[in-house]
């Protein structure tokens, strides 16, 4: 068989995009499976193609044997005709002898026809597999098909990936032929085909949408700590800088606001806060309620991550944002649980710390309440511009504040009345110890007994001999050895 393939195989290589190895090699499995249907064995059929691969022709190679010989006209020829193909042909040589196709009858070549299909569709997809499964996570541009049951079919040029329903944006309408960007979220492979599942509302779509924008982020001089988004209508993004000079937040915004504006327009106007990422959780949570001012965070458990974040009236409602979207999203970025008050909130708030207090004292855990609290920032009713301006000034801890001052602290902005309001607030819920050693002495003169020990020390005297330190329980002086005896005189 005799035949130029040279155009169908590039035809197969171009629109299909499978390797012209991959095609030789499924038109000799033809071949031999067609063989194998009209002769009942495959084993001697031999398949080869000229060197620039524009014909092929299937033989079947025979043993030469004796004439009248021949008890299998399949694998054996007899002398004879062996030298019919070739003059030096001698018995028990081997001898190609060439096939003619019409020696296939039509039920052999349809159902070699079906393999060769069956095959080239087996190689497509898992060439298709192998190069989309490499592309998961990243960005690919197609064009919408068709709409079935709310899933929408996007032309990818090889291959028709599909865009579910549920990762499609509440705000974006499509119709036929329109342009569509979408991430590559999962490549699977199954009986019935390919799958290229699509998604515009995964959060790694996102940061692909801003490597593609920004370019800092895309050379890692400003990386991306964590993206939470709430598709179509808010996405919070915390980045940091790698480089001191470089301000994160300024590098996404760009001059103007040009680079958040073309992010933005490709996500059809869902609003975009970035903010700066903080190892420290309280500053971390202020920028995370943004666009909201948040005056002061408290936090209430470190362990549990719960805190108290406290705001303007007028802030409100923009910190918790419409149907609470803002803070929200903010507790999925930090990580924590976040409550939001107001100043007058929060000041109100004293009744329920007295009641926590309380309840502590009723079931004899009297130092756990008392010992949660070391920051200035986490008394109850405790002055917000106080606190911010002991922090701005380095005191963070109750006991940094109680080591200064009224004069020192005057000094740092904090007034008399202000350091008199502190310190009775800090006495009502926080146990102070004393280490002053003169309010020590006093104490030991007017009791007789170090508190320090749970028995009194006994009382100490001078020997009359040696002047050596003495006590009443001594029945001779540790110094000179002279004996001791002690008398009482009873008072009038």
């Amino acid at each position: 068989m005799a035949t130029d393939m040279s155009q169908a195989i590039r035809q197969l290589h171009q629109d299909r995009g499978i390797s012209e190895e991959l095609i030789l090699r499924t038109i000799e499995d033809t071949l031999i499976a067609a063989y194998k249907h009209r002769f009942g064995n495959a084993e001697n059929a031999v398949v080869k193609f000229d060197d620039e691969n524009l014909e092929v022709s299937i033989f079947a190679q025979k043993k030469i044997v004796e004439q009248d010989g021949v008890y299998d006209p399949v694998t054996e020829i007899d002398l004879d005709e062996a030298r019919e193909l070739n003059p030096d042909a001698e018995v028990g040589d081997e001898i190609l002898v060439e096939i003619d196709p019409k020696q296939f009858d039509r039920i052999a070549v349809q159902s070699a026809k079906q393999k060769a299909h069956q095959t080239i569709r087996d190689i497509q997809k898992d060439s298709l597999y192998s190069e989309f499964k490499d592309k998961e996570g990243e960005i690919i541009i197609g064009y919408y098909q068709r709409e079935h049951k709310g899933n929408i079919y996007v032309d990818l040029g090889k291959i028709e990936g599909i865009l579910p329903k549920k990762y499609q944006s509440p705000r974006e309408t499509y119709h036929v032929n329109d342009r569509i960007k979408a991430l590559i979220a999962e490549v699977k492979k199954d009986s019935s085909g390919l799958h290229i599942v699509l998604s515009r509302t995964h959060t790694e779509f996102v940061r692909a949408i801003f490597e593609l924008e920004i370019p800092e982020i895309y050379d890692k001089t400003v990386e991306i700590h964590k993206i939470v988004r709430e598709p179509g209508f808010r996405t919070k993004l915390a980045v940091y800088s790698n480089r001191e000079d470089v301000d994160p937040v300024g590098a996404c915004v760009g001059l103007k606001g040009v680079r958040i504006q073309a992010v933005i327009k490709e996500l059809e106007g869902e609003k975009i806060d970035i903010l700066k990422y903080d190892p420290d959780p309280r500053r971390f949570i202020k920028n995370a309620l943004s666009p909201a001012e948040v005056r002061d965070v408290i936090i209430l458990d470190e362990g549990k991550h719960q805190a108290l974040a406290v705001v303007n009236d007028s802030m409100l409602s923009l910190a918790i944002g419409k149907q609470g979207l803002n803070v929200r999203l903010a507790n999925r970025l930090v990580d924590w649980n976040i409550d939001v008050k107001t100043e007058t909130q929060f000041s109100e708030m004293d009744i329920a710390a007295e009641s926590r207090r309380a309840v502590s004292q009723l079931f004899g855990d009297t130092d756990s309440y008392d010992n949660e609290i070391s920051h200035i920032s986490e008394l109850p009713g405790v002055d917000a511009r106080v606190a911010k301006t002991l922090l701005d000034n380095g005191i963070d801890f109750i006991e940094d504040f109680l080591a200064l001052s009224k004069e020192e602290l005057e000094a740092k902005g904090v007034t008399a009345s202000e350091f008199d309001d502190l310190r009775k607030l800090i006495e009502e819920y926080v146990e102070i110890v004393e280490e002053d050693e003169e309010y020590e002495e006093t104490q030991e003169e007017k009791t007789g007994t170090d508190e320090s020990d749970e028995s009194p020390e006994p009382e100490e005297y001078e020997c009359p001999e040696c002047g050596a330190k003495i006590t009443v329980d001594m029945a001779t002086c540790p110094s000179c050895g002279i004996g001791l005896s002690f008398e009482y005189e009873e008072e009038e």
